[in-house]
Formats: structure tokens, C-alpha cells, sequence
């Protein structure tokens, strides 16, 4: 069996897909699951109870947390250092391995410039302490043996969806909406973004993968990243509107997050919008002998499955 906590979004959904590559036993856990597959075993709970948390686990070979709150500081402060430990304790007492979904707000300041595996955790924001806070209760309890485990990482990401994605947010429904793309602070700094499909198929990958545990994994991106600029472009030509475009400067930003929450919450992490940012995912395509997706190719998939929607 292998459980999936938190199946009903980007990720979850398409891991769901991949791992039936893998196994025809997959558990489904989220508040409503919905199947993907036809022999997906759905399980509703609540994973804020720790007595949910257990029951979802239990049988399982593999669980993949890939659980998303709500983006607000204090519900992250609230939720996230509870469940991961609840999961950890419960994949230990079950002997299950663990595969945790993860992006790189623990990763701050000059470090984005070039991420990798050996990256120092370095938050530069409040999300992103809480993360860090996260990665070391994980990789403290595989250090002790307590439990095998993955953190797998992902920049920001896009693809045919539209919750959890700035890209998807900023250009494709402003392009969608006859209105311009939108970017923060820098539109001409280089910005890594994944491809969702693709970062779930990895993700499937590493969680099968015997030696790959006990590891922290950048999922697969390609090598050649772009700026806001030539994001927008490849969404513009795909969507075939004029690449026009909005960079929102910091000082902006901080003046409307006084009536926008959510752009409140994001002021914090403009340090990965003002400077490059870029995602290395070597050790991943050295590993697996693998080719990411290119941009290009991603873009003109993400419009076209929306497209037929």
C-alpha cells in the first residue's frame, strides 16, 4: 500500500496517476477524496487529529505528504510543525517510509541564487523558519534511525491547475482575462519554476526507489531557466496575446497588503523575486539518467490541456 496524505491538490492529484506506474494499491487520504484511478482506496479524515493521522497510515509501505494549508502565517504556525510530527511518529510506529513534498522557503536570502541539495537551511522569512523547522525534525529522526525518509524539494510550479501557482495566477489568468501578466519586484532576474505532472512523477520515482531514502532530493527542472520576462513571453506566444506586462515593485506590494491579505502574506518572500533564483536539480537527472521536460514544452502542455477543459 502506498498512502497519499493530502491527495486532492496539484501534486497529490498527479502522483496519484504516477504511482499506479508502481503499484495498483494507493490510498487516497484528504478530507474528500476523489478517486484517479479506478482501485484508489479513498480514506476521509481530518489530519489535524493525530488519531487520523495514525489510522491513514497504517498498512502503508510509503506515505507521500503532500499536504497544503492555507497560505497564512499563523494557520502554517498552527499546523504544520503538529502534523509532520504526528506523521513521523505514525510512519515510525507503522515501520512506514516517508515522503515529504517540499518546496524551499527554508532555503533565504542569497542562498536562492543557486540551490542545491547542500543548500544550508537559512530561512529568511517567518514561512520559511517554520520549514526549516519541518526539514530538521525529519532529517533529525532518519539521522537516528527512528525512520527512513525523503524531503523532496520544488521551486515554485505551474502547470494545467489553478490553486497553489504563482505563475498560474499572475500570467496565465491575467493573459486568459484580456489583461496583463503580472510579475514582482524584478521581471529581468532568472526564476526556476517546475512543471507539476512532472514534479509528481518524480516524486513516485524517489519513493521507490530503495536507496534514494534517507536523502533530501531537488526535484526535476530544467536546467535552463528563465526570467519573468521570458516566462511571459512563452505563455504570450502559446496563448497567442501581446506580452504585455505589470512588475509590481516591493514598496507596492507592501502598500497593498494592507487590504490584501494574501499579498501581505507574500511580502515576506520577495527576496526570491528580487534577485535570481535558480533551482538545481543535477543530482536528480544524474541519478535517474533523466531529461526534464523543457519549458517551452511545459508551457505549451499547460495551455493546452486547459484549453480542452
Amino acid at each position: 500500500m502506498q498512502t497519499i496524505l493530502g491527495s486532492g491538490g496539484a501534486i497529490g492529484t498527479n502522483l496519484a496517476r504516477a504511482l499506479k506506474s508502481y503499484t495498483s494499491e494507493i490510498r487516497l487520504v484528504s478530507r474528500h477524496p476523489k478517486k484517479v484511478n479506478e482501485k484508489d482506496q479513498l480514506f476521509a479524515a481530518d489530519l489535524s487529529v493525530p488519531e487520523n493521522v495514525e489510522k491513514a497510515v497504517a498498512g502503508s509501505e510509503v506515505c507521500y505528504l503532500t499536504v497544503g494549508f492555507e497560505y497564512s502565517l499563523k494557520v502554517w504556525r498552527e499546523k504544520w510543525p503538529a502534523l509532520v510530527r504526528n506523521v513521523a511518529d505514525a510512519c515510525t510506529k507503522n515501520k512506514s517510509k516517508l515522503v515529504f513534498f517540499d518546496n524551499v522557503y527554508a532555503i533565504g536570502g542569497d542562498n536562492v541564487r543557486h540551490m542545491t541539495e547542500d543548500s544550508p537551511l537559512s530561512p529568511g522569512s517567518r514561512k520559511g523558519e517554520i520549514r526549516a523547522e519541518l526539514n530538521r525534525h525529519i532529517l533529525e529522526n532518519a539521522e537516528k534511525g527512528r525512520l527512513e525518509a525523503i524531503i523532496a524539494r520544488a521551486p515554485d510550479f505551474f502547470g494545467p491547475i489553478k490553486q497553489t501557482s504563482v505563475m498560474m495566477n499572475m500570467v496565465y489568468d491575467n493573459f486568459a482575462r484580456g489583461k496583463k501578466a503580472q510579475w514582482l519586484c524584478n521581471a529581468d532576474v532568472i526564476h526556476s519554476m517546475g512543471y507539476a505532472p512532472e514534479l509528481a512523477k518524480a516524486t513516485a520515482i524517489l519513493g521507490n526507489t530503495p536507496d534514494a531514502f534517507n536523502q533530501v532530493w531537488n526535484l526535476p527542472v530544467d536546467s535552463r531557466a528563465l526570467t519573468g520576462r521570458e516566462w511571459v513571453r512563452l505563455f504570450a506566444d502559446e496563448m497567442n496575446v501581446a506580452a504585455d506586462l505589470k512588475v509590481f515593485p516591493a514598496w507596492t506590494l507592501r502598500a497593498m497588503g494592507l487590504f490584501v491579505p494574501v499579498l501581505r502574506e507574500t511580502y515576506e518572500m520577495l527576496y526570491q523575486y528580487d534577485r535570481e533564483y535558480y533551482f538545481d536539480s543535477a543530482k536528480f537527472v544524474k541519478r535517474f539518467d533523466y531529461k526534464p521536460i523543457t519549458n517551452q514544452e511545459a508551457v505549451k502542455q499547460t495551455v493546452e490541456k486547459l484549453k480542452a477543459v
